[in-house]
C-alpha cells in the first residue's frame, strides 16, 4: 500500500494492491481523506480485511458478511435484514473491533433496545426484538465458523424478545366467492384479489406485475419477481 497527498486538492489518497481469490494481482484506490491520519487508518482496516483478521471493526466484518452472504439469498430478504443491521445494529458495535465485543456489551445493547419508545410511547415488539438479535447472532456465527472468532457473545448473551405464534386463517371457496362478489363494483381491487387468490402468489408478487408478464394469447402469467419498499 501507499498513501500520497494530492497536491491540487490538499487531500490524501492511499494506492491499495492486493492478490484476490483467484490468485490475480489487482490495484484499487480511494481518495479525498481530509488527513494522513485517515488515510492510514482506512489503509490498516483495509489490510485487516483483506486477511480476516479480527482486529477489524465489526462495520469492517460487516462488509465481509454482505460480501459472502448477498449473493445466497433473495435481494428482498438481504434487503430487509441489511436495513435491520444497519438502523439497530452498526450504530452501536459498528466501530468496536468485533473481537473485543463481549456478552456484557451486547446484554447492554439489548437493554437500551427493549427501553425503546417510540414518539407514542410503544416500544419495539417482543417479535421484533427477536428478529433484530437474529441478525447479530448470524453476523457472530459467520465470523466464528469462517474467520475464528473465539466464540458468540450474542449467543453467550442470550435472546431478547420472543418469537409469537401466528395462526394462519384460510378462505375456504365459498367464503371467497361471497367476498369477490360484493367486490365486483371495484375493478381495480376485484381483479387484485382475483389474482392473489386464484393463483396464490404473495401481495409483493403481485405488486411487481407488469403488462410484459401477461400472456393473454397462452392464458398465461409470469411471476418472476417482488416489490419491497426501499
Amino acid at each position: 500500500m501507499a498513501v500520497y497527498k494530492d497536491n491540487v486538492t490538499g487531500t490524501w489518497r492511499v494506492i491499495y494492491r492486493f492478490t484476490n481469490w483467484k490468485g490475480e494481482r489487482k490495484q484499487t484506490q480511494k481518495r479525498g481523506f481530509a488527513t494522513k491520519r485517515e488515510a492510514l487508518a482506512w489503509e490498516h482496516e483495509i489490510m485487516l480485511k483483506q486477511g480476516a483478521k479480527l482486529d477489524m471493526t465489526f462495520a469492517s466484518f460487516f462488509e465481509i458478511y454482505e460480501a459472502d452472504k448477498k449473493q445466497r439469498v433473495k435481494e428482498s430478504t438481504w434487503e430487509s435484514k441489511s436495513h435491520v443491521i444497519r438502523t439497530k445494529i452498526l450504530p452501536y458495535f459498528g466501530n468496536r473491533k468485533i473481537l473485543e465485543i463481549e456478552a456484557k456489551d451486547v446484554i447492554a445493547w439489548q437493554n437500551e433496545l427493549m427501553a425503546y419508545r417510540d414518539e407514542r410511547g410503544k416500544p419495539y415488539s417482543a417479535d421484533y426484538l427477536k428478529t433484530i438479535h437474529a441478525q447479530l447472532t448470524a453476523i457472530f456465527n459467520h465470523a466464528v465458523n469462517f474467520y475464528n472468532l473465539p466464540y458468540n457473545p450474542a449467543r453467550r448473551a442470550g435472546t431478547m424478545g420472543n418469537e409469537i405464534s401466528k395462526e394462519m386463517d384460510f378462505w375456504t371457496k365459498e367464503e371467497y366467492l361471497k367476498f369477490s362478489e360484493a367486490m365486483m363494483d371495484k375493478p381495480r381491487s376485484y381483479y387484485a384479489f382475483e389474482m392473489l387468490y386464484w393463483c396464490g402468489i404473495r401481495s409483493g408478487e403481485l405488486l411487481a406485475l407488469t403488462p410484459a408478464d401477461f400472456d393473454f394469447e397462452n392464458q398465461t402469467v409470469t411471476i418472476s419477481k417482488t416489490y419491497h419498499k426501499p
